[in-house]
């Protein structure tokens, strides 16, 4: 991969539940130069996270990056990304990566335990559509566990292994990684006013 292709990385951070959630949008080349950050607000326990998403890639007013990369697909508290809507609005691949195999049904039983009604009927069509995870090994004894829409499944898992360090010890591609640094001192800023 040439060291200056470049992704979004989308990553949040919040306490407890209710209020908000910061998310960080970070702007990473291949060869591990970060270019900037953006950042957004998205509801704990909301439906808001696919916007929040585009309005970080929209923010950036660039023509040059390769491809999103979400930590996860339900951050803030089962606030679900609909992966192919995203792609759908920034026209580049969207890849979410996740850091533990998980059970055979994922976030399902966890999402009938919090939620009921419309609300579940919702998480769920959204959660139910959503790409099967493949596990991507991206060292000796580490893997990430991988959806993607609008790419190939070859060339997601060459642009994983590619962002992710292997000197680091951290299985997180550095687009996320330098995403959630970002949301987490964008957060202990907030709360320590």
């Amino acid at each position: 991969m040439k060291k200056g292709v470049r992704a979004v990385g989308v990553a949040e951070s919040y306490r407890g539940e209710g209020g908000d959630s910061y998310v960080a949008g970070a702007v990473v080349r291949a060869d591990g130069i970060v270019e900037g950050f953006r950042f957004t607000t998205i509801a704990v326990g909301g439906t808001d996270a696919t916007d929040g998403v585009v309005e970080l890639y929209d923010a950036f007013d660039r023509d040059d990056m390769r491809f999103v990369l979400v930590s996860g697909v339900a951050p803030a508290w089962y606030n679900i990304v609909d992966l192919r809507a995203v792609h759908e609005e920034v026209d580049v691949p969207v890849i979410s990566v996740t850091y533990e195999e998980g059970d055979e049904d994922g976030l399902r039983t966890a999402l009938e335990d919090e939620f009921d009604g419309d609300a579940l009927d919702e998480r769920l069509a959204l959660y139910d559509s959503l790409p099967q995870r493949r596990r991507i090994a991206v060292g000796d004894d580490r893997a990430v566990y991988v959806r993607s829409v609008g790419v190939s499944d070859d060339r997601a898992d060459g642009w994983i292994r590619g962002f992710t360090r292997s000197d680091e010890g951290s299985a997180r591609p550095e687009p996320v990684r330098v995403a959630r640094l970002a949301a987490r001192g964008l957060l202990d800023f907030v709360d320590d006013r």
